[in-house]
């Protein structure tokens, strides 16, 4: 017990550091190091490298080189292409342009914004099941409903709060935790959807829709600055109505061509990073058409660029910090740790299925990956459930939520952190507005599955 002992005395000191607004890449990447370095000495097992040096000390540094390569090639690549698709989407004025028209069909929301905050959290819900990227997803939102939701009266936080929210519960088919679970316990994926996740993730969404209404109309009225300040931003709607199409155009293509809507033989597949540069071009034929001038037209491109870059040195590089992290609390044993805790407790049933949830939950929100949690706590389930005499769908599917929702309270998720830079505000601002709403979500989610 060594290891989990020392992470979580580097969880403490690395907390006390960010919450001292310390360097949060480099403080992550140091402590993450320090974990790694300490494994050595300790000589316990390090997470596994593609190709080692030859020498552990080298392969300290290697995890880093590693981290930036794997994170580049997937997701570090969609939230910098989305990044700069934002970028470009503002530079062309297509997004006020959104906002223009869309406010005229909602200003009866404008007496009541936090009721249409709240409302996104369904809608966004439903998307999420379509486009099962958490951070993608929310970055896509970033373009469209966010500068909508400001209008209305709301604050940046109170807008980005919910945004993060639609991703709360991963499920769905195309989840990549769903897979994991029905691989697991051995269900159709459809059955286990519609049979399981669905009654109860929807009265949970509907205790987050009143609870954020609440919460966010609350902190608002603490700092009414930030609603003076929104309020007197100016936007630029000169350009044609037709562009009000390019912000929801990626999620538009998202959808028509997901696995949800066979429309097509042979299927056709888009992926997120390709979606937005499809949109890109389509933005960029609009402008050519618009401006009559093909130099402008192309120099206008380097907007999408400088996005990418200022996505990568802000946000994607504090993703790579987070991973190495995250690499340094698996090597000391942590997850192990909470497991061995968890298995000698002595609780029936329902006490074990309790504290594996909020195991789950609590390591989702250290690692910033309810992916990760959940591959370490899952293929636990079967024996634990064969042990206690229950199915385990019983603990597999509140394990299964819990972990996207830790995510969802996590300063080092890559949701927050993509979020919170478009936003201009900080990952722990938008803890502190997700805290309340996720505490009692998770609260009735155990009440409702085992009371």
């Amino acid at each position: 017990m060594i290891g989990p002992i020392v992470s979580l005395i580097c969880i403490i000191i690395i907390t006390r550091f960010l919450l001292k607004n310390y360097n949060p890449v480099a403080t992550l990447l140091i402590g993450g190091l320090a974990m790694l370095l300490i494994s050595i000495i300790l000589e316990l097992q390090l997470p596994e490298l593609k190709t080692s040096t030859g020498f552990k000390g080298f392969d300290l540094f290697k995890f880093i080189k590693e981290s930036f390569s794997t994170i580049n090639e997937g997701v570090g690549l969609m939230i910098m292409a989305i990044g700069g698709f934002v970028a470009y989407m503002d530079k062309i004025g297509a997004s006020d342009k959104l906002v223009d028209l869309a406010m005229k069909p909602l200003a009866l929301f404008k007496k009541s914004p936090y009721l249409a905050a709240s409302m996104v959290i369904p809608i966004g819900q439903v998307l999420f099941i379509a486009i099962p990227s958490a951070a993608g997803l929310s970055l896509l939102l970033m373009t469209s409903m966010y500068p909508i939701l400001v209008k209305l009266g709301v604050s940046r936080l109170s807008a980005v709060s919910v945004i993060t929210a639609t991703t709360t519960f991963g499920i769905g088919p195309a989840c990549a935790t769903t897979a994991s679970a029905i691989d697991l316990i051995k269900l159709d994926s459809v059955f286990y959807f519609l049979n399981f996740q669905i009654p109860l993730v929807l009265p949970l969404s509907l205790s987050m829709m009143i609870t954020y209404f609440f919460v966010n109309r609350y902190f608002d009225k603490k700092n009414p600055e930030e609603l003076i300040e929104e309020n007197h931003n100016k936007t630029n709607v000169s350009v044609p109505a037709i562009y009000a199409i390019l912000p929801i155009l990626p999620i538009v293509l998202l959808i028509v061509f997901s696995e949800f809507f066979p429309f097509f033989e042979p299927p056709i597949k888009l992926d997120t990073t390709t979606v937005m540069f499809i949109s890109l071009f389509v933005a960029l034929i609009f402008e050519a058409i618009r401006l009559k001038n093909i130099k402008n037209t192309l120099n206008s491109l380097q907007t999408f660029w400088n996005g990418m870059g200022d996505i990568f040195k802000t946000v994607v590089v504090l993703i790579i910090a987070a991973d190495i992290f995250a690499k340094g609390l698996i090597s000391l044993g942590f997850i192990e740790g909470l497991i061995i805790i968890t298995e000698n407790l002595g609780f029936g049933a329902i006490g074990v299925g309790i504290v594996m949830t909020i195991m789950i939950f609590l390591a989702s929100m250290l690692m910033g990956s309810g992916n990760a949690a959940f591959f370490a706590f899952g293929p636990l389930v079967p024996k634990i459930a064969t042990k206690l005499g229950i199915a385990s769908t019983e603990i597999i599917l509140p394990m299964q939520l819990a972990a996207s929702m830790g995510r969802t309270v996590s300063p080092v998720s890559g949701v927050l952190i993509a979020t919170a830079q478009i936003a201009k505000v900080t990952p722990i601002a938008i803890v502190k507005r997700n805290i309340i709403p996720l505490g009692i979500a998770l609260i009735l989610m155990l009440i409702l599955h085992f009371i």
